[in-house]
């Protein structure tokens, strides 16, 4: 859910964030997003997950893009501020948004699974049968790991697949439960897979739809010049009480 916030009117306590996004009592969403004005950069984004906490969110960066360009505030190319700090992105004449991300500096190998930083931390481990793996108990059980504490982690389960393409479930904290697709995880999952032989640009499917992550190794473990590439189409919009 994106609100235009440009006139800096509206803040939300985590119990309103968190009543907004329940998908019973409210509208019904894994994140509140919110455009506000920035000094010199096309907008500000400020990200809130479904339980009221702050990361960056690399789809639901994609989605505010496509809102700033309907806002009038970018046209074709937008750098804006996250929780991470400066994006770019490019709105491609397909419709297609490809999302500039933050260099990964180190891969964490542990044992045969990966962790990964890109914005926000993730926890890589391949699987196969991904359509029937248990999804939520296995992804629960390694975010509140003691090696991940205090934040915790987001966990996501990866198969690899013909054709350079994989497909990806994701456990995510914040929300603390599967969601349909998650940019930062789809970004980490792709990095794993080029340490297993898969090239850039790797085709992503997930539950949500299918994306694409482009990058350039820096040296061994790091990689730069990533982007997040698919599309973005809004659902509805309406005026919400609380």
């Amino acid at each position: 859910m994106i609100i235009d916030n440009r006139v800096s009117s509206l803040s939300f306590t985590k119990d309103q964030v968190q009543h907004i996004c329940h998908r019973n009592f409210g509208v019904g969403a894994d994140g509140l997003m919110l455009i506000e004005k920035h000094p010199s950069l096309n907008f500000n984004l400020e990200y809130f997950n479904s339980d009221g906490s702050q990361s960056l969110c690399g789809n639901g960066s994609r989605a505010a893009v496509h809102f700033a360009s309907q806002l009038g505030l970018v046209n074709g190319k937008a750098t804006f501020n996250a929780f991470d700090g400066v994006h770019s992105a490019e709105l491609l004449p397909s419709g297609i948004i490809k999302l500039k991300m933050t260099p990964v500096e180190t891969v964490i190998e542990i044992m045969d699974d990966y962790f990964i930083n890109t914005g926000s931390p993730h926890f890589v481990r391949f699987v196969s049968d991904i359509h029937n793996y248990p999804v939520l108990e296995e992804g629960r059980k390694i975010r509140y790991k003691e090696e991940f504490k205090p934040g915790g982690t987001n966990v996501n389960f990866v198969e690899l697949q013909e054709g350079n393409t994989i497909f990806v479930r994701t456990y995510e904290r914040g929300v603390e439960n599967e969601t349909l697709s998650c940019g930062t995880g789809v970004t980490a999952a792709a990095i794993a897979a080029s340490m297993k032989g898969y090239l850039s640009p790797i085709n992503i499917k997930t539950l949500g739809g299918d994306l694409a992550v482009e990058f350039k190794p820096s040296h061994p473990g790091a990689f730069h010049e990533i982007f997040l590439i698919g599309p973005a189409k809004m659902v509805f919009e309406g005026d919400l009480e609380l």
